[in-house]
């Protein structure tokens, strides 16, 4: 089985569907309330033990009833929580979501406890990186956190995905040590300073990041699929074509499903084809982790 290890957020998320986003200053009612488990790193992690890997999560949650809930559900998909520590200081943290008749959504987060992760406790999980073949980090978490996950990795000679969602404010520093970035195209214009989502505009972009360090850039593109900018020509795979509902989690279920293909050593493009199928399967359902599809849903939706 592969083994990955994903150093990111654990979440609480309170999900409201509506038949529209609200403007700003409106109410908009009639919604139905979905209370679920979330955030970027359990999401990945579960996505990834839902299509067969082995999967420890080092994070952080708060000493409360969340947290407790979190753990124990964590623990009830088969996912090692030895690295989850608890923060007496802090919340676990909130996500408060709308999502459309469309599937598309807003999403306001209350990161609490997941920035009390320190570099210092990723440091002392050394056996979890001994044990991994993949490293899995984002940027819900506080960026010292990221770096010493990814040069753990690195220095062991592993394979690092890193997903640089939210995008932080003072950018990032670390993409030498990044083999597969995964910005959607609202990220990779943000990283680079180049906007536009055609996809002439998204390889400048990626080439742009790869100049800073980054191996190879993977620009998510909702609907349209995925644009992998590497050695070589730009190349587009497309999404298997679905009745969307719900995209929450989407590109973490990407992540976490493009980590057990690499690390069944599967080829980028076959791997890819893999990631898009599993997301576009996660969009399929209302929620986050309750979306998150199963290995034979993605099996045959992949063929």
């Amino acid at each position: 089985m592969p083994r990955i290890l994903v150093v990111g957020s654990a979440n609480v998320d309170f999900t409201v569907a509506l038949a529209r986003l609200p403007e700003p200053g409106e109410t908009v009612t009639n919604g139905t309330l979905l209370v679920n488990h979330g955030g970027k790193g359990a999401n990945q992690a579960v996505a990834a033990r839902r299509l067969g890997a082995e999967v420890r999560l080092i994070g952080c949650v708060g000493d409360d009833a969340s947290g407790r809930e979190v753990r124990a559900a964590l623990g009830g998909e088969g996912i090692g929580t030895g690295g989850v520590m608890t923060s007496a200081a802090a919340a676990t943290g909130t996500a408060l979501i709308i999502v459309d008749g469309a599937g598309r959504n807003q999403i306001a987060v209350a990161p609490g406890a997941n920035r009390a992760l320190t570099l210092e406790h990723v440091r002392s999980r050394a056996e979890d990186f001994a044990w991994a073949e993949v490293v899995v980090a984002s940027c819900e978490v506080p960026l010292p956190a990221v770096r010493a996950a990814l040069e753990m990795a690195r220095g062991r000679g592993l394979a690092t995905i890193l997903n640089p969602a939210p995008v932080p404010e003072t950018g990032l520093d670390c993409l030498g040590l990044v083999e597969y970035l995964t910005p959607n195209a609202g990220e990779v214009a943000r990283l680079s300073g180049l906007a536009g989502d055609d996809d002439a505009t998204v390889a400048r972009a990626a080439a742009a990041l790869r100049r800073r360090g980054a191996h190879c850039v993977l620009v998510t593109l909702g609907e349209r699929g995925v644009l992998a900018c590497g050695d070589g020509e730009p190349q587009h795979v497309p999404a298997p074509r679905v009745l969307a509902v719900d995209t929450t989690a989407a590109g973490d279920t990407f992540n976490g499903a493009l980590a057990v293909a690499l690390t069944e050593g599967r080829a980028l493009t076959a791997a890819l084809r893999f990631a898009n199928a599993a997301a576009a399967l996660a969009c399929t359902r209302h929620g986050a982790q309750a979306s998150l599809p199963t290995r034979a849903e993605v099996d045959r939706l992949a063929e």
